[in-house]
């Protein structure tokens, strides 16, 4: 596993060579792919390791060519009959061309569409090598794994930062064949059985008869959905709160969600649930810096996923799991294990470290790898094993069943980016897209022709065995009893806010209810938030104009679990962006100092500058006052005041306001004012300090200094922090 730096310090290059100023017209070779691209380990269909490089299923030659490999020498002109004439029906390179580009777009995922993948390595530590016989667990077991993270609600087209749950889903291509750990960042789902799934999905997407709104769950459907089934008020406040406008993936939790069974060398089971912990801590957006992305820029969370890979600062997961005792009634504490809108306090049953992931490429082709990667509850391995969680096992009916749609048959396994990295025998035959070529002539089992292969395997071969867990009960549609506690766990997640946190949930549930037309839902919700908290009632309440119920349903009360608050921890830095504003006529000596020293500590400086190019001292600007905002920095250092650039004119750009009253540019005022007031470390030396100064900035998270020297340690201990969270105002 290697976390080395690449030699590319500020990402975003489109191609692995700069272009030429004239069109290239000498033939040659496509060029490589980036230092920081993967592609799918090159496979047969069948699972078969291939001497063949990555790079072959990529393009091959110089010439262009049709679908068959014969070169064509004009694809500009269609065939006509005469320059002016008709298009002939013989132009077999027009009509492949049209044809193929007809069928480019397959239908989309209809829940996680809008995601982003990358290639990694996850490294078992053998914690978990003596609960569970799986080979991904064994001591410093090395396994390439897939992840794809994603929104839940939105179309492919829709923006990264709305207020939704994500998805989590990692593919292992482990040695006994593929393992799919497909969760979300938050530990717990809006329902108890799959079988509302279509429901929840139905509710929260766009109103039917006008497709608005796209990718929100601010508005009638959604609420009358959660407030009617309150088994989902758990979930609806993990989403008001701030974990559902995650800053990064990379600084996003991701849960199993369900609980598994995982069974040892012998047949001894456990109950656990996998939990992914991020190296940099979790960490969220503010609602304005949401905003602001999803208009500054929708593809947020992808390009800082991409960028981050593309520099070296590799995102970095520990996996971890809660155990419990398998016992009959699969309980833990008065927990439900088989209710998926329940979670078990990390204060309750520890979160044991078993291994570590690391991303570490880039996809080559977003299509082939991240539309095409195949995920599905059931892809398990010996030593891994569902729970008889009634979401769970509708996701295992659901996920092949789609597959057959969007991926056009049956054998989407052996599609690239799904391949096992483990021999394939299946007995499968024929269908759409089938790319393996079988032999033999008998495709059943058992056979006495062609050997008697593929022959049965027993434990002590690796074979999944089911494990026998006692089935017995009448056939009935009902819920146990455990099912029907809905407000305990909100109201834990609740309690365990910080005041910060609690604000941030109240203005969630206002904007998201005040969107909502009918009286009627915004009141019923209003009941359900009354059993979870009068306080957080009560001041929902105010902002809806309407009374605050009394509780109808008494709730014990729960003791807080810190694990559930993001506020009061600190983090490693390593792949943060810092915004550095730069005078090109100001001390650039000691803004070089500050950068080296930054990239030293394994963060990214951003040198932002009146003009774009070459500032002098070696240094380049990376963003210009026209181009930065503060959402894509985690801190700001204003190392010069640079007067009023020449494009500071407000029919070029509106950020730029009137300019007579001012001596420094107003964008680089209104780019530390939002970072102020996103709670982000300002910082300043130098000429800076007096961008601070007509501010009127102070107070915690802001800092002064002569030289870089003096501010540069502060700014790393503020940003371990996430936030100077003291700066939020709340209310009592």
């Amino acid at each position: 596993m290697s976390t080395k730096k690449t030699d590319t310090p500020v990402p975003g290059a489109p191609g692995s060579e700069p272009p030429t100023l004239e069109e290239p017209t000498e033939p040659r070779e496509v060029p490589p792919p980036k230092p920081d691209q993967q592609q799918p380990t090159p496979l047969s269909p069948t699972g078969a390791p291939s001497a063949d490089p990555p790079t072959a299923s990529a393009q091959q030659g110089a010439y262009l060519t049709t679908a068959t490999g014969v070169r064509i020498g004009d694809s500009d002109h269609s065939l006509k009959a005469g320059t002016r004439g008709p298009t002939v029906l013989s132009d077999h390179h027009l009509r492949e061309k049209i044809m193929h580009f007809d069928h480019e777009r397959i239908p989309e995922r209809v829940v996680h569409a809008r995601g982003a993948g990358a290639h990694g390595v996850f490294v078992a530590n053998g914690a978990a090598s003596t609960i569970s016989r799986a080979a991904v667990f064994g001591k410093d077991e090395e396994t390439p794994v897939f992840v794809r993270f994603s929104t839940v609600l939105g179309s492919r087209g829709s923006a990264d930062t709305v207020r939704d749950t994500r998805g989590f889903a990692t593919k292992f291509y482990t040695s006994e064949g593929n393992w799919d750990l497909v969760g979300n960042n938050m530990p717990v789902f809006f329902i108890q059985d799959g079988i509302k799934f279509p429901d929840v999905i139905h509710a929260g997407k766009p109103h039917p008869d006008r497709e608005i709104p796209q990718a929100q769950s601010a508005h009638d459907t959604f609420w009358d959905f959660v407030s009617l089934h309150t088994e989902a008020q758990h979930h609806a406040i993990w989403n008001m709160s701030d974990r559902g406008i995650p800053r990064s993936y990379r600084t996003m939790e991701g849960f199993g969600v369900h609980t598994f069974r995982l069974v040892d060398a012998e047949g001894g089971t456990t109950l656990v649930k996998f939990h992914w912990k991020p190296r940099l801590g979790v960490h969220s957006l503010t609602w304005e810096e949401a905003q602001l992305a999803g208009g500054v820029d929708p593809d947020f969370h992808r390009r800082d996923l991409y960028d981050a890979i593309e520099s070296g600062a590799f995102p970095v997961w520990d996996l971890g799991i809660q155990t419990f005792p398998d016992t009959p009634d699969q309980m833990f504490e008065g927990i439900d294990l088989l209710d998926s809108t329940k979670l078990v306090p990390e204060e309750l049953a520890p979160v044991q470290l078993i291994g570590t992931l690391t991303l570490n490429g880039n996809p080559t082709n977003f299509f082939a790898e991240t539309e095409q990667v195949a995920f599905h509850t059931g892809h398990l391995v010996p030593g891994i094993d569902g729970t008889d969680d009634p979401l769970l096992m509708a996701r295992n009916f659901s996920y092949l069943d789609t597959q057959l749609t969007r991926l056009a048959g049956p054998n989407f396994n052996q599609i690239p980016i799904n391949r096992p990295h483990a021999p394939v025998n299946d007995n499968h035959r024929d269908g759409f897209h089938q790319q393996a070529v079988h032999g033999g002539v008998a495709p059943y089992s058992p056979s006495s022709l062609d050997g008697g292969c593929p022959f049965f395997a027993g434990a002590d071969e690796g074979a999944f065995v089911d494990v026998p867990v006692e089935v017995q009960g009448a056939k009935v549609r009902e819920n146990p009893a455990t099912y029907d506690d809905h407000f305990s766990q909100a109201r834990l997640f609740w309690k365990s806010m910080s005041p910060v946190e609690q604000e941030h949930i109240v203005n969630a549930y206002s904007f998201e209810l005040g969107k909502c037309y009918e009286q009627a839902i915004k009141e019923r919700q209003l009941l359900a938030l009354a059993n979870i908290d009068e306080d957080l009632c009560a001041k929902v309440a105010t902002a809806l104009g309407l009374p605050a119920p009394a509780r109808s349903v008494e709730v014990e009360e729960p003791d807080p679990s810190p694990a559930l608050s993001q506020v009061g921890e600190t983090w490693p830095t390593d792949g943060r962006l810092v915004g550095v504003v730069v005078d090109p006529d100001g001390d650039l000596a000691a803004v070089a100092g500050l950068r080296e020293g930054l990239l030293g500590a394994g963060v990214l400086p951003l040198l932002i500058a009146p003009h774009g190019g070459e500032l002098g001292e070696g240094l380049v600007a990376q963003r210009t006052f026209a181009t930065v905002r503060s959402i894509e920095l985690d801190a700001v250092v204003v190392a010069g005041a640079a007067p009023p650039a020449p494009d500071a004119l407000v029919s070029r750009d509106g950020k730029a306001g009137d300019t007579s009253t001012v001596r420094t540019d107003p964008r680089v005022g209104m780019l530390v004012g939002e970072c102020f007031r996103h709670c982000k470390a300002v910082l300043a030396f130098g000429d800076g300090r007096s961008v601070i100064d007509e501010l009127g900035l102070g107070g915690a998270g802001v800092v002064t200094g002569d030289g870089p020297g003096d501010v540069q340690d502060e700014l790393l201990t503020l940003m371990g922090a996430h936030r100077s969270w003291e700066r939020f105002a709340t209310q009592p």
